[in-house]
């Protein structure tokens, strides 16, 4: 793997950005640091059970935490750095609990009311001893508006921290920090591959990297090369983590040994942008950048303030002027926040020719190929690729609040042959065929990647780019369905369907725990119960009512009774989460 380094002391850079005075970075940013939660007026020694609360490292956000009582604690986001507008992203760390503590969190402060965890989305844990992120139980997540917190809407989430002298972590959605993309690229530059080069093209206002990766076979490099370019950028929203780990998949799969990627490889060139803000992503923004500026608004006219921006937009306009290379297409990759599935942003052309052309890739990604117009092709044949990806989903606009986006942008600035488009994936999951929603994991999200990968070669098919591959995939699918008749004759196995319920019970022995489950299922009823009024007393293993309580006003501020209400099961004997 080539590398080339425009940026002065890359390493150090580097370096200093995810180890350097970590305290001192962090303090000036507002997040708690080795908080511990104590009640008001408490001035004894710190013991066993007063958690303490820490968001003082890299991606971190956590303002403000807020002692209720022994097993409630209100906690805020920290607004985006220079803009207060967006509170969304969360992710921060719990110890000195006591075995078995039970504790109910509540997200008091967020910017945003339309939410996934209305829909059944509960934040990510992980701990010390089990280090894979995993999803907290929907049954012991709660999303509604609080009479107690001005009838804002509150996330509410219960937790049993199960081990002593273990760190929990909690976060919003998967985190996929700066220092991770490093390490991954690090990892393959080290592997010298011939047809993977790594540029850093420019430096943040924190001196980060940003970098390029090129993927393409070396011939396709020389100056009097026609050569046709598709250029994908991620991560301009520092909150939407789930892009990174799509893009990680996308590069996965054109660095692999399948026959596909190196076709891809010989008659493409690749050029990706992992991470558009990492300034944004280090310091757990959800949407700006330092400069308390959405990038994602500023295409048009990138200042100073701006340079990875400024960089991405100067290769991509010094590609579209060379006319050895034709960018063919332009691809930015974000998480949703409040939608389910994946789905494209096309663009709406007054040209009919190039709209028709513009939604070619998208309905190609559908199953409903029959019908498809030249402008949804590419989304129809990701639908065929990918179970996740919705094509009733995808739409094409030109809405004036999006003319600043890399989409809108690009679309209307490259040459009309350019496809520009918008992948969006939600940070909860997608639909599956039971209609019901299977949550997205790491290994999920890089899937979909891929499949958006293998995409490419569908569409470069339709043209005859890549007719090569036409024998050699009648083959594969010839061993495919040989391997399928012996699955058949297999009994007791999972269908390829199950993929991800299979990823969710792999991890269900981790997360049994922190999770309600057998074993402590009347230790979380007990600590929602206890949510249902300040009024309540834990004695034992029953809650008692206090008896100066007004019970309609217990119902009437209760979070689970507003959840739950007319369930009369919750409160019964046999009630399980």
């Amino acid at each position: 793997m080539a590398s080339t380094d425009s940026c002065d002391s890359s390493d150090s850079v580097g370096d200093q950005s995810t180890s350097n005075s970590r305290h001192n970075v962090h303090l000036r940013l507002g997040n708690v640091s080795n908080y511990y939660a104590t009640p008001p007026n408490y001035n004894a020694a710190i013991k066993k059970g007063h958690l303490k609360f820490d968001a003082e490292f890299e991606c971190g956000n956590l303002l403000k935490v807020e002692y209720i009582s022994e097993f409630e604690y209100d906690l805020y986001v920290r607004p985006d750095i220079s803009n207060s507008r967006f509170r969304v992203w969360f992710y921060f760390t719990v110890s000195n609990n006591k075995a078995g503590q039970r504790a109910i969190f509540n997200i008091v402060n967020f910017s945003k009311t339309k939410s996934l965890y209305r829909d059944g989305m509960a934040p990510v844990i992980k701990s010390t001893t089990r280090p894979k992120w995993v999803r907290l139980s929907a049954k012991n997540a709660f999303y509604y508006r609080s009479p107690d917190h001005d009838n804002n809407y509150v996330m509410s989430f219960a937790v049993v921290l199960d081990k002593e002298n273990e760190e929990y972590s909690f976060a919003y959605c998967y985190p996929y920090s700066y220092s991770k993309l490093q390490r991954y690229l690090d990892a393959i530059e080290a592997r010298s591959l011939r047809y993977v080069r790594r540029e850093c093209i420019a430096l943040t206002l924190q001196h980060r990297r940003l970098d390029m990766i090129t993927i393409t076979s070396p011939g396709n490099l020389q100056h009097d090369v026609e050569k046709k370019l598709i250029f994908i950028s991620a991560r301009v929203h520092p909150g939407e983590s789930p892009s990174s780990y799509v893009c990680q998949g996308i590069i996965d799969f054109l660095i692999s040994d399948s026959p596909a990627a190196k076709i891809l490889r010989d008659n493409l060139v690749f050029k990706i942008v992992p991470m558009l803000n990492p300034d944004g992503v280090s310091v757990g923004n959800y949407r700006c950048s330092l400069a308390g500026d959405d990038l994602n608004r500023h295409w048009h006219n990138p200042t100073r303030q701006h340079p990875t921006l400024s960089a991405t937009k100067d290769i991509l306009m010094e590609h579209d002027s060379d006319n050895t290379c034709n960018v063919e297409f332009y691809v930015d990759i974000h998480g949703h926040t409040s939608l389910v599935n994946a789905f494209i942003y096309g663009n709406i052309f007054d040209d009919s020719t190039r709209f028709e052309k513009q939604s070619i890739f998208p309905k190609l990604l559908s199953n409903n190929a029959d019908d498809f117009s030249m402008q949804s092709i590419f989304p129809k044949l990701l639908s065929n690729n990918a179970d996740d990806f919705s094509m009733a989903k995808t739409c094409f606009n030109k809405d004036a609040v999006k003319a600043g986006t890399g989409r809108r942008f690009l679309g209307s600035y490259l040459n009309p042959n350019a496809l520009c488009y918008t992948l969006e994936v939600s940070c909860y999951g997608y639909q599956n065929v039971a209609n019901s929603i299977t949550p997205y994991t790491e290994e999920g999200f890089m899937r979909l990647g891929r499949s958006f990968a293998k995409t490419f070669v569908d569409y470069y098919e339709l043209n005859g780019c890549v007719s090569e591959l036409v024998a050699e995939r009648a083959a594969a699918a010839a061993i495919r369905r040989k391997n399928a008749r012996e699955r058949e004759g297999n009994k007791g196995k999972k269908q390829t369907g199950d993929r991800d319920i299979k990823e969710t019970r792999k991890t269900d022995s981790q997360a049994v725990l922190w999770n309600s489950s057998k074993q402590n299922y009347e230790g979380i009823k007990s600590a929602l119960e206890l949510r249902r009024s300040r009024n309540y007393k834990l004695q034992g293993n029953s809650i008692e009512k206090n008896p100066k309580s007004s019970i309609s006003k217990i119902d009437e501020f209760s979070p689970i009774s507003l959840k739950l209400r007319h369930r009369e099961r919750f409160y019964s004997k046999d009630f399980k989460l």
